[in-house]
């Protein structure tokens, strides 16, 4: 399959013959679905906790005699009708982590990236070079592309001056190929590839 070309000025310069294996494979809702639950879950602390009635401080004394006073019987201060009592079913720490087998993940990738192709959510850029690193040659390039959703380059290197351009523009989002994952292609409307990317992909997902 040939994907176009284009340069910064949305101009179309070129093609590049891609492989099939990668970026061109059917759609499949189920398997995406789950990386994605599994990619959320796994940024989860799962660290707030809470008190129960038998960890907050104080003392199970009854506050007052049973009957007689005319108020409501009660046995503890610790209860959850009082304040500073414990909380009824208390959240606590737990692992909220999910596993999903490498294949799996592999295969949910390439369905994701073939099917921003068959939407036409993915342009091939053939370089990104911000010099000066300013916010506003971002915006010219998002411009001069058509991007006016979220989107995320995705370029082979780390590149300094192209993180600096995009750290204030809400929707734009800035990554290298070999951390690009299902969540970032499917949580964007738009996605941007280099050529040494798509290339570097490639090397990663063909078997």
């Amino acid at each position: 399959m040939n994907l176009k070309v284009v340069n910064m000025l949305g101009e179309e310069v070129s093609s590049l013959k891609v492989k099939d294996e990668v970026f061109k494979q059917e759609y499949n809702e189920a398997l995406i679905h789950q990386v994605v639950v599994a990619q959320l879950a796994n940024l989860r602390q799962g660290t707030k906790s809470t008190l129960t009635r038998s960890e907050v401080r104080g003392h199970a004394k009854k506050p007052w005699r049973q009957k007689g006073t005319g108020r409501a019987r009660q046995g503890s201060t610790k209860g959850p009708q009082w304040r500073g009592g414990g909380v009824v079913f208390a959240p606590k720490p737990r692992d909220f982590s999910k596993k999903v087998n490498k294949e799996v993940k592999r295969a949910a990738f390439r369905s994701a990236i073939s099917t921003k192709i068959a939407n036409k959510e993915l342009l091939v850029l053939d370089n990104l070079t911000i010099a000066e690193g300013k916010t506003k040659q971002m915006v010219e390039v998002c411009k001069n592309l058509g991007l006016n959703k979220s989107v995320i380059f995705v370029t082979k290197n780390k590149d300094e001056m192209v993180l600096r351009a995009s750290a204030n523009l809400q929707k734009v989002d800035v990554t290298t190929a070999d951390i690009l994952n299902v969540y970032d292609i499917v949580a964007n409307n738009k996605v941007v590839l280099t050529v040494d990317a798509i290339k570097s992909i490639e090397e990663a997902y063909v078997k």
